[in-house]
């Protein structure tokens, strides 16, 4: 693609296809910023770098033809052959997935059900490849459960990084749809996790995850607990999933693939002058809340991510588009 001639023109006719911008969150983030930011200049400077790369990239591919051309039969150009046979396969690859497998591209949301603990109710993470059901401390504390905690189970749980077992409560009451059930959990000091209902009460309770009818069996279909749409899943769980750099493969203590996230503002936001405890004051943030709404995402989720982020605008939008 050539430099646009009027890059203001060029951002603004991509701003207004919003399913173009959300290509672009997904497969090239660092342009969707640039285009979604109000520095023309540093816009152009990433567009001439693009640029600059295609036309290297071309050079070198005619170098390794000519190279070719010279001795097919030389070591480093069989080598460049066999490579560039190779990438073609991953190219194609992709190009069929994306044809006739997109979803495989999409975030997936994990599992929630509706459960109360010792008569607290919370979101329950489904998880089948976390070997033993897990609770945290903050979480037990509030289930009134921490008195029970037995310390003689310490250690160590390894899987997507490591935890401290701070012990183990032995029985506790679930209530899953309307029958009560015995369940025991391992205590962990994971902030970032609140209850993860493992392998082995899914075993004991004879679970059957119905992805179909989009349900969790329980006691071999006597209860029947729909799991939750993403609009039920408190936010900040998805939050850590989707800003996860960690695997969300399932491993026994760390299994929700989420990472702590932190209480404080993102740095990058632009100040609107006002207190930080209140970026919702001001004109500059009235007109970042106005430009994504012309986005078309609605104003309470538009605030929200902005809050989030600490007024940056690049990453609220990353964050509506799912980037």
């Amino acid at each position: 693609m050539d430099l646009p001639v009027n890059p203001a023109a060029f951002q603004q006719q991509i701003r207004r296809d919003s399913n173009l911008m959300a290509q672009l969150f997904q497969n090239d983030p660092a342009l969707a910023q640039a285009l979604l930011g109000n520095d023309l200049n540093k816009l152009q400077d990433l567009l001439r770098e693009r640029h600059h790369q295609r036309s290297e990239l071309r050079r070198q591919q005619e170098e390794e033809l000519a190279l070719l051309d010279a001795d097919p039969f030389d070591v480093e150009a069989q080598r460049k052959i066999e490579a560039a046979i190779r990438q073609k396969g991953i190219d194609e690859n992709w190009a069929a997935a994306l044809e006739y497998n997109p979803e495989a591209f999409a975030r997936v949301i994990m599992l929630y059900v509706d459960m109360e603990v010792n008569g607290v109710p919370l979101k329950a993470f489904v998880d089948s490849g976390a070997q033993s059901t897990i609770i945290s401390k903050s979480c037990a504390e509030r289930c009134g459960l921490l008195r029970l905690l037995d310390q003689r189970y310490k250690g160590i749980a390894l899987g997507v990084g490591q935890k401290e077992i701070l012990g183990r409560i032995h029985v506790a009451p679930i209530k899953i749809g309307n029958i009560f059930y015995p369940c025991s959990f391992m205590v962990l000091d994971a902030p970032n996790m609140e209850f993860l209902f493992g392998l082995d009460m899914l075993r004991k309770h004879q679970c059957i995850i119905d992805l179909k009818e989009n349900v969790l069996r329980v006691g071999g279909g006597e209860v029947s607990v729909p799991f939750l749409q993403e609009k039920d899943i408190p936010s900040h769980f998805l939050d850590d999933e989707r800003f996860s750099k960690q695997a969300s493969s399932s491993g026994p203590p760390d299994t929700s693939g989420t990472k702590e996230m932190t209480n404080n503002p993102r740095t990058g936001g632009q100040s609107s002058g006002s207190a930080r405890g209140d970026l919702s004051q001001g004109l500059d943030f009235e007109a970042k809340v106005a430009k994504l709404v012309e986005l078309g995402f609605g104003r309470d989720a538009v605030i929200q991510a902005l809050k989030f982020f600490g007024g940056n605008e690049e990453q609220a939008a990353g964050y509506l588009f799912g980037g």
